[in-house]
């Protein structure tokens, strides 16, 4: 059995907290798990992980070897997709799911480039604001704004993007210029809410002079569209809390306005998500890495604030 085996069974046991649920997601028993993991722990000459019937928990020696192990992969991944790009010629079909804004946007403009250098693959792009289960979805990468809910996913951070906090011009006038976020929830201000499966109640994180600081707002008008969220906003409708790359024409034009800007919002992480296994698709991490670097590109030249 390879070194590098053992380095990345050690990898997803780590992730999923389990021999036989790292076993399942490498296609091996959990008795090649157990014996992969034995066999690195004796070469490097420590206990990663601490067992008892019922737990798996990494020792301090294996949280500093995970850090060092992730990197290692990550790297020979990369080096695995420029050879491949230069060697071969990618076949079959990419299945990738974004937020609306997002996939409308950033991704989809780009998507013709990469099939052009790609002739023979396909793109499936699947565009929803709610939360995509990667595994029983049968995708290979999500995009997300945010944090995401299980942690057991391979997460590639690619910006930290400004949001603003916006309103029609007919609202302000009806209404007030909210200065802050105080001023949003004494005044009751009609806010534009992205529903999430679950939610009861919806926080803005805003940045103030303590810090930032969650304000509990609150609305009738709520969708899990953030499209329907910009229309609502240009409508007059009330305030809606946006990525700036999804309304900078609108601000421009002065469709919309920004409003409480005493109290801006916190930006937000865009990052993609993605199983372990998943990356072991020469096409997936040529399509990630495309990506990111075009996403990037035009997330630093949106400005800040407009």
């Amino acid at each position: 059995m390879s070194y590098f085996d053992n380095i990345r069974t050690f990898v997803r046991v780590y992730e999923l907290g389990s021999m036989s649920a790292a076993g399942r997601d490498l296609r091996v028993s959990p008795a090649v798990t157990s014996s992969r993991i034995s066999q690195l722990e004796e070469h490097l000459g420590v206990r990663l992980f601490q067992r008892t019937t019922r737990s798996l928990t990494p020792t301090e020696q294996g949280k500093s070897f995970y850090r060092g192990a992730t990197e290692i992969l990550e790297s020979v991944e990369r080096a695995e997709a420029q050879i491949v790009n230069m060697t071969e010629n990618l076949k079959g079909s990419l299945h990738i799911a974004a937020p609306l804004g997002v996939g409308r946007r950033l991704i989809a403009p780009q998507v013709p480039d990469f099939l052009k250098e790609y002739p023979e693959v396909s793109v499936r792009l699947r565009l929803t604001d709610r939360n995509v289960d990667l595994t029983t979805e049968g995708l290979d990468l999500s995009f997300f704004l945010g944090q995401p809910e299980d942690s057991n996913l391979r997460i590639r951070k690619i910006a930290d993007v400004p949001r603003v906090l916006c309103a029609a011009p007919d609202y302000v006038a009806q209404r007030g210029m909210p200065a802050e976020g105080e001023d949003l929830v004494r005044d009751g201000h009609e806010c534009l809410n992205l529903r999430f499966p679950g939610a009861t109640e919806f926080q803005w994180l805003l940045s103030t002079p303590n810090g930032p600081q969650r304000f509990r707002v609150s609305g009738r008008f709520e969708s899990d569209d953030g499209d329907v969220l910009t229309d609502w906003a240009l409508a007059g409708h009330g305030v809606a809390m946006k990525p700036v790359f999804e309304v900078a024409e609108h601000l421009k034009s002065g469709a919309l306005v920004p409003v409480a800007t005493d109290t801006p919002p916190e930006p937000i992480q865009m990052a993609c998500l993605f199983t372990h296994r998943r990356m072991q698709d020469p096409k997936t991490r040529l399509f990630m890495e495309f990506m990111i670097d075009r996403i990037s590109q035009a997330v630093r030249a949106a400005p800040a604030t407009v």
